[in-house]
């Protein structure tokens, strides 16, 4: 097995034990692939930039006052986490709103003290196990999807229509240990899923969707 065979199969497993929104696994000639993926791979880089901007930026500001996520997908951003107090939530809202290429921004940031290494591990550990039932349920593209936990309550992105969105909703409202399931999708058509498909990529135009209800 060559070193890159062994670098992608390896990667898959992090990708699938992490709970990630993409699925990445190494073909047989050795290169790596992103399946079921919604998004175009330039989209995929923009979220990744915007994750990486946002998540140091917030931390060199905000330090031990505040603990915050940054999860982008589709150019949507959501904030998860704790901070000290409301300046510091309209803050990072604030500070988003300027970054370029943010189409939108769901600030659930909680005012209140850091959550505990506890807190956050049990977390991750409630996320890896929706992120498998969501690979096992049928006619689910789950790794179109991203999964965020926060305090056991559920945030989910993604580009679904309708149907799969309610399907998604209610896989992870059935999970054990769940508070409260928040979804923010881009809800498309069948045909637009259909011609997202086939091209494998995502029009940046998606209108922003809430089906909370």
């Amino acid at each position: 097995m060559t070193r890159l065979m062994r670098w992608s199969l390896g990667f898959m497993t992090v990708t699938l034990l992490s709970g990630c929104g993409i699925l990445a696994v190494g073909a047989v000639t050795g290169t790596t692939t992103v399946l079921a993926d919604r998004r175009s791979p330039g989209v995929q880089a923009i979220d990744l930039g915007i994750q990486l901007e946002a998540g140091n930026q917030l931390v060199k500001r905000y330090g031990d006052s505040a603990h915050i996520t940054v999860t982008s997908f589709n150019q949507k951003v959501l904030l998860t986490g704790e901070a000290k107090d409301a300046d510091i939530k309209g803050g990072a809202g604030a500070y988003l709103k300027e970054l370029k290429n943010v189409r939108s921004i769901f600030n659930e940031i909680i005012i209140g003290p850091n959550s505990s290494f506890t807190a956050r591990a049990n977390d991750t550990y409630l996320a890896s196990r929706i992120k498998t039932q969501m690979i096992f349920t049928s006619d689910l593209p789950s790794n179109s999807m991203n999964i965020v936990v926060e305090a056991s309550n559920v945030y989910l992105m993604g580009i679904l229509t309708k149907a799969e969105a309610d399907r998604a909703k209610k896989v992870a409202s059935n999970t054990s240990g769940v508070k409260q399931v928040f979804v923010f999708f881009d809800i498309i058509s069948d045909a637009e899923r259909l011609r997202l498909e086939q091209e494998g990529k995502a029009d940046r135009s998606q209108p922003n969707t809430n089906v909370n209800n």
